[in-house]
């Protein structure tokens, strides 16, 4: 057989046939057959092919919207019925936790005894005993434990009145940022709700601003009213943060348009060169403050226990050149720098603060329960009603108890201490609603029988 030439066997041919046969053929959809049974049954009609078996036929939808759904319904109802459900959903993002809250970082040498300031006296502060208790040890989420619970804190009868410089009293600081909006009477209620509740002859009422407040023509009535109970002053920055550890710091330069992040950094440097207490000016204040003053103290955020966030400093106290604020500092040194809009120098700072103690073996800082001064944070069932709702669409309020003067709500505004209003500024407080009956209209009642005394 000659190179190249072959016979081409009977096989070959019958092959290259029935190649040529099949190629001329349309590919027809391979049916898709259900599980367990051979395959379903095609049907062809103008070229198509339409599997029969997973059509869904009218009379099915109609059967379960008939039938499924309402039994569905029913369940659901039954159930909301018998039992009572608890749903609370949060994201937070694995990374942030990872960095930010499970580690537990050494604290500095701030409580040893070289460096306390000569003027901060541990074993009192920190490890005395104490009058009163202000930590439950419970959640207090049902009905109105919480506010009986403030209402075990009793004030405690003032003996002397001697004269008090005003440099020597409990000072109380509250800030306002006059680059943002003005000082108008909104905020005036603040201010009002100070001297209506507080002893005059014992504290000081200091409101900082990064501007001159001083022409403000409200706030010259009280500045001549109460000379030695109330002061403007403009915060210095660079200034309160020297000797800490922030001092010189790029840190010193964080602001947002919130006035969050500086908000926060100015209450630490505050009470770390005065002491004293610190309020919001978006608060109310509805009871003196006295018998929590021997605590330091911040408070719990709201009524659902944040496990992240659970902390909150509209109301704080901490005693001038406190350890605990110089903890403080040093924490915010060696943590990344404060997101914009947020309370990574508020909240989260002192959970960090918080947990480094306890890791430490030191006593922590006293948390005050959220409805002390933030009882609009809780269920729907025991949280203080909306301020900017008037009392025709709130209702009675918690258990059926009344809005009226005497009734289950003035009770209870009397036994917490204040109202965090959460920065609702924009909200007007509805007319002859239970925030202008039960609290703004006695303000004006009791700063008129002291101008008359």
């Amino acid at each position: 057989m000659a190179r190249g030439d072959y016979e081409r066997l009977p096989m070959y041919e019958s092959f290259k046939s029935s190649f040529r046969q099949r190629s001329l053929v349309p590919p027809q959809p391979s049916p898709i057959p259900s599980c367990g049974s051979a395959s379903p049954p095609l049907r062809t009609r103008n070229g198509t092919t339409t599997n029969t078996r997973f059509l869904i036929k009218p009379r099915t939808i109609f059967a379960f919207f008939k039938y499924a759904l309402p039994v569905t319904s029913l369940l659901l109802l039954l159930g909301f019925y018998l039992y009572e459900p608890h749903i609370e959903l949060a994201f937070y993002d694995r990374t942030w936790v990872h960095k930010e809250i499970e580690p537990v970082v050494p604290l500095s040498n701030c409580f040893e005894e070289h460096r306390v300031s000569p003027s901060y006296n541990v074993s009192q502060f920190v490890y005395g005993p104490k009058k009163t208790e202000v930590q439950a040890g419970m959640p207090m989420r049902m009905g109105l434990d919480c506010y009986d619970f403030a209402g075990t804190i009793k004030s405690t009868p003032r003996t002397s009145h001697a004269h008090i410089p005003p440099d020597e009293r409990t000072q109380y600081h509250t800030y306002w940022r006059s680059d943002l909006a003005p000082f108008g009477p909104r905020q005036e209620w603040m201010i009002k709700s100070f001297f209506a509740t507080q002893d005059l002859t014992s504290s000081r009422l200091v409101l900082w601003s990064n501007g001159d407040l001083s022409p403000n023509p409200i706030l010259q009535t009280y500045l001549i009213r109460y000379p030695d109970a109330f002061a403007l002053k403009i915060v210095d920055i660079p200034a309160l943060a020297r000797g800490t550890e922030l001092d010189g710091s790029e840190l010193l330069t964080r602001k947002d348009a919130k006035a969050w992040v500086d908000g926060d950094l100015i209450r630490l440097l505050l009470l770390w060169n005065y002491g004293g207490v610190w309020v919001d000016m978006d608060s109310l204040l509805t009871r003196d403050l006295e018998p929590l003053l021997e605590h330091e103290f911040v408070t719990q955020w709201d009524c659902y226990d944040k496990i992240y966030l659970p902390l909150n400093g509209a109301l704080m106290r901490f005693r001038k050149h406190s350890p605990y604020l110089c903890e403080a500092f040093h924490i915010m040194t060696i943590s990344p720098p404060p997101r914009s809009d947020s309370t990574d120098w508020g909240a989260l700072l002192y959970f960090k603060l918080w947990r480094r103690l306890l890791a430490a073996s030191i006593p922590p800082f006293k948390i005050l329960p959220f409805c002390f001064s933030d009882g609009r944070s809780c269920r729907l069932d025991n949280r203080l009603p909306d301020p900017f709702t008037p009392d025709n669409k709130a209702g009675k309020w918690t258990f059926g108890l009344g809005l009226e003067e005497g009734g289950g709500l003035d009770q209870t505004l009397q036994k917490i201490f204040g109202v965090h209003l959460h920065n609702q500024w924009e909200k007007p407080y509805p007319s002859n609603g239970w925030v202008e009956r039960l609290l703004l209209r006695r303000y004006d009642e009791k700063l008129q029988s002291k101008r008359e005394l």
